[in-house]
């Protein structure tokens, strides 16, 4: 069962995102908030599992909201703005949802934070990565399991929180461990970083454009800091 808060100036995108919300299995409790302030004083007393945000408000813009909570909940923008779509990647939240939003995808956003939620609690005690870089493959250590990984099974990496999120063809395997930490076991060869937040297998990429990387029906943000690396190793 989710707490979520909704962050928004707008009454009409408060009272939709309401209306959504209570048309939704696992939700526990729902807190709105038409300006930033109050919002701020909620989150300092109180838990909340998701945060829904607004990015343009006169007070302050969601991106200032973000960067100044210590420890953000889940946090899905909601704006009419695409062009702020980069850098929420930028500040580790989990989705973008672009006004006005329809049911059918803000569905797919709740369905991505349960998948995430679900995957913590499965991989939550994940110790290690057993490393053998003579090999094409690395060991995933969760609880007593070990689970052989294919790196050719590998399409891309996703820091989020204090998580990386490992994408196969199949299955989605949730590492406790930072995206850095994660460069250090992957073979540089064959995977690159293309994001504060995303490492890519160079060999998954199907189309690449000037702003962002198309792989396995996933689309993968550049960032302004490694494009000449990513050009670089496509060069090779």
């Amino acid at each position: 069962m989710l707490k979520f808060v909704v962050v928004d100036d707008e009454p009409l995108a408060l009272e939709i995102l309401d209306g959504y919300l209570k048309r939704m299995d696992h939700v526990h409790s729902v807190f709105l908030f038409s300006n930033a302030g109050d919002a701020l004083h909620h989150l300092k007393d109180h838990h909340a599992d998701v945060l829904l945000l607004d990015i343009e408000m006169p007070e302050m813009t969601g991106i200032q909201f973000l960067k100044v909570l210590p420890d953000p909940p889940l946090t899905v923008f909601t704006t009419a703005y695409r062009n702020y779509a980069f850098e929420g990647y930028e500040l580790g939240v989990i989705d973008f949802l672009l006004k006005p939003i329809s049911f059918k995808r803000f569905v797919q956003a709740i369905d991505k934070i349960r998948e995430f939620m679900a995957l913590k609690a499965q991989y939550d005690h994940a110790e290690e990565l057993l490393e053998d870089k003579n090999n094409d493959f690395i060991f995933v250590k969760s609880g007593v399991q070990r689970i052989r990984l294919q790196f050719n099974e590998v399409t891309h990496i996703q820091g989020l929180k204090d998580y990386a999120i490992i994408y196969t063809h199949k299955e989605k395997i949730l590492l406790k461990g930072s995206i850095k930490a994660m460069l250090d076991i992957f073979p540089q060869k064959r995977f690159i970083r293309v994001h504060k937040s995303f490492i890519v297998s160079i060999n998954k990429i199907t189309r690449l454009e000037s702003s962002r990387i198309v792989l396995n029906g996933h689309e993968i943000p550049i960032g302004r800091n490694f494009k000449d690396d990513l050009e670089r190793a496509l060069r090779v």
